[in-house]
């Protein structure tokens, strides 16, 4: 790291600038921090490039592209702006402290022992997977674009990296003359200047392998001229001496010359999975990585110096956008590589106008987040309308009406997920928004077309909920945002459900007819949010996986509803035991299919796998009681529906907004960890619940509850928050709806259970489950739940 000059910025957008990480001929790349002191790689333009339209596209696809990779095995674009109306365009990542693999095969430790290698082949071919499911081609991996971290290698530089579907002409060449790609970890149909596929990756997959069991570049590149190599890449076999046996044959597949003949990223995982368990670098590398964090942690800013020659980057920073180095790895730490002659770059910016301080991006998120909310509750409040136009609802025969909703609505979530990371979230909501005004529409007949109504409102409601929590977390990639707006999102569901109940007891033409205006305002506005652009098409639907998961959704869903009246019948058992085994062999089967609704991975992080079991423990517990409050304080105080349902619970909203908006984002960045909000809101949110049923038993008046239930709404705002972007985290990548579903199907699995314990007359008194199911899901959070959830990423504290 260098200090900076008297030209540098001291600020871009949010990011204090402390150090220069390096500078390239297209750009300068900043070490900088937040305002809590979070270390990010921050990239800037060289003015004159800034300039020029056609570079500032270029960057912008860049940026775009890097996003839709996330952060899975890469590094993470954590915010940017390339608008046209910004001097300099700029994009800051996740930095990630440690030398790539050239610096530490080359010159610092030598090949890497078996066991590294086999990890090192496990999660870049993860890697891999991620960016060629997001549609694109890295084009250039190599060791330089691989840095070594304690927790496993990372993929950085997408710079030339090119989508799928673009590729037609422009497989080789960027500019005339200008190859694309590095000596020694080249294609061949790179080299013979073919069209390429994500096959061409795998054959550099193979090439950085052996360079790490060997420490050899492939066809011995830097012992001969270009041609001669390009020649060996084209026609000769690899020199395999030196690679461990148990990793030859896969080596050897990956490297083949027809690319139809290498295994895909998907299976390399399957064949490497299980050597990742434990330390995964010898403990010299370990040191190493230990000493440079202790140095970062530790670093203060140094005066400010004159502007140094130009020179690459003297750490390689994690950027996804960053120019190619077909020369190899820069040193890290140590000696700097002499300035290029024969590109001498630009200064940042002339000393004649000082450096502007980028604002930071403000696109239209807040009203994009309004229409989510709207989306969301127009679904909501579908699954509230129990009686529509008079039809009897009669718990001992069950409402053909109310499960006719919720069966489909449940069981489509799954598949709404997949959907939305196939074919983008902002169309899977106006897809879904349409359908559910067409079926409330319908659902204004009567007989048996309000029961059609009703299961296509439920199926099209899936689709829409699935859809809002996959862009609540795509369309706000900065943690700070990421966590405000999943507070949002569970004050409008929560909330949604707290006033729902009672407000359907009013005329129920008139409800209906709400709602769809909140689906129509919905879908008028969804303009606003980011553009979709299909992410997995090409690839077959998990037809097994549909049925196996839409089935076993669908039978436990039916069977709390029949459960209802009598839980040890025949029909229930059998719905119950039946619904649980299908979703044990849903999950079993999402290990074997190729392009599975739920990953296995999604399941393996424990944060996430513990967050689902709390979202699902505390569905049961308080989500099944907040609906029925509503009408307990109008049975207990005469209240009318609009007073019970809305004036009455209005201090629980407001408490549970103040929770998830302002308490629990303001303590995560103060560096509270997730887990310690996750477990004290619920604590806090049981406490409030019991306190609040005891003084209606108690026959206290309303002015009395009010502590409690607001100790409850601000129980339930901590927690919710965090816990909803514990398992939708950052780092997800294509996979965020699949995550966003398996919340949304928790969620409504736990609360259509603890729903028919509530209000079974048998159970007394009903509401101590609630306590006992919320106490349940804070001992699973703390157990489970780590200091940071999921990636880490989304609940940072920045």
């Amino acid at each position: 790291m260098d200090p900076l000059t008297a030209e540098d910025p001291t600020h871009i957008g949010p990011y204090r600038l402390v150090a220069r990480l390096g500078v390239g001929g297209m750009g300068l790349v900043y070490l900088g921090r937040d305002d809590v002191g979070r270390t990010v790689a921050v990239k800037v333009v060289q003015s004159e490039y800034a300039a020029q339209p056609e570079f500032r596209r270029r960057f912008a696809r860049e940026v775009a592209a890097a996003r839709r990779v996330g952060g899975s095995w890469t590094a993470d674009v954590l915010d940017a702006d390339t608008d046209t109306r910004v001097a300099v365009p700029w994009v800051a990542t996740q930095y990630i402290a440690g030398p790539d693999l050239t610096t530490v095969v080359a010159r610092d430790f030598g090949p890497l022992p078996e066991h590294s290698v086999r990890v090192l082949a496990n999660r870049l071919a993860r890697a891999l997977g991620v960016v060629h499911e997001a549609g694109l081609i890295h084009r250039d991996l190599k060791p330089s674009n691989v840095l070594v971290t304690v927790d496993g290698p990372r993929v950085i530089d997408f710079g030339i990296a090119r989508a799928m579907d673009s590729l037609a002409g422009d497989s080789l060449h960027t500019r005339t003359g200008m190859l694309i790609g590095s000596p020694g970890f080249m294609s061949p149909e790179q080299v013979r200047g073919l069209e390429l596929t994500s096959a061409s990756d795998v054959f550099c997959l193979g090439a950085v392998l052996v360079y790490a069991a060997t420490g050899r570049l492939l066809f011995g590149a830097t012992d001969t001229g270009l041609n001669a190599h390009l020649f060996r890449v084209a026609e000769e076999e690899p020199d395999l001496t030196g690679v461990p046996e148990s990793l030859l044959g896969l080596v050897r597949a990956c490297l083949e010359k027809d690319p139809a003949a290498r295994p895909t990223p998907e299976r390399i995982v399957a064949l490497t999975e299980g050597g990742d368990g434990g330390v995964w670098l010898p403990g010299e590398v370990l040191a190493q990585l230990g000493r440079h964090a202790a140095q970062l942690l530790d670093y203060v800013p140094a005066p400010r110096a004159e502007p140094p020659a130009a020179e690459p980057a003297a750490h390689p920073v994690a950027h996804p956008v960053t120019e190619t180095a077909p020369d190899g790895a820069v040193p890290w730490p140590g000696p700097r590589r002499a300035p290029s002659p024969a590109r001498p770059p630009a200064p940042a910016y002339t000393p004649t106008a000082p450096a502007p301080e980028v604002p930071a991006p403000a696109p239209r998120r807040p009203k994009g987040l309004a229409v989510i909310v709207l989306a969301q509750l127009a679904a909501l409040f579908g699954t509230m309308t129990q009686d529509p136009l008079d039809f009897d609802f009669d718990l001992e025969r069950g409402a053909p009406e109310l499960y006719a909703f919720a069966v489909p609505f449940g069981a489509l979530l799954l598949l709404g997920g997949h959907l939305a990371d196939r074919l983008g979230g902002r169309r899977m909501l106006g897809v879904g928004l349409t359908g559910l005004v067409a079926a409330w529409v319908l659902g204004g007949s009567d007989g048996a077309a309000l029961i059609v109504g009703r299961v296509l409102q439920g199926g099209f409601a899936a689709l829409v909920t699935a859809a809002a929590l996959t862009l609540v977390a795509t369309a706000f990639p900065e943690p700070g945002a990421r966590v405000r707006a999943f507070g949002v999102y569970a004050t409008a569901g929560i909330g949604g459900a707290a006033v729902g109940p009672t407000a359907v007891e009013m005329e129920q033409k008139a409800f209906m007819g709400l709602v769809v205006i909140l689906a129509v305002i919905a879908l008028v506005g969804i303009r606003v949010l980011p553009k979709d652009r299909p992410h997995r098409t090409g690839t077959r639907l998990d037809l097994p996986g549909v049925l196996l998961g839409t089935l076993g959704t669908a039978a436990l869903l039916y069977g709390s509803v029949k459960a209802w009246p009598e839980w040890g019948s025949p029909l229930t058992l059998g719905l119950l035991v039946g619904g649980a085994v299908l979703l044990v062999a849903f999950l079993g089967w999402q290990s074997a299919a190729a392009d599975p609704l739920l990953p296995p991975y999604v399941l393996k992080d424990r944060n996430r796998l513990g967050g689902l079991l709390a979202v699902f423990l505390s569905g049961a517990g308080i989500l099944s009681l907040i609906p029925f409050l509503g009408f307990i304080l109008m049975a207990e105080f005469g209240y009318s529906p609009a007073r019970g349902g809305m004036v009455a619970m209005a201090p629980v909203i407001a408490a549970i907004a103040v929770g998830a908006t302002q308490v629990s984002p303001r303590l995560l960045r103060r560096g509270v960890a997730p887990r310690l909000l996750i477990v004290a809101g619920l604590v806090t949110t049981a406490l409030g619940a019991a306190l609040t049923m005891v003084g209606i038993q108690s026959g206290v008046a309303y002015g009395t509850l009010l502590p409690a239930m607001m100790l409850m709404g601000l129980g339930i705002g901590l927690a919710f928050a965090p816990l909803f972007a514990t398992v939708v985290a950052a780092g997800l990548g294509r996979h965020t709806g699949a995550a966003a579903a398996a919340v949304a199907t928790a969620q409504t699995l736990g609360t259509s259970l603890g729903t028919a314990l509530v209000i079974d007359d048998g159970v007394r008194p009903w509401w101590a489950l609630v306590f006992l199911f919320l106490l349940l899901a804070g001992l699973v959070a703390g157990l489970m739940v780590t200091a940071k959830s999921g990636d880490g990423q989304a609940l940072d504290a920045q």
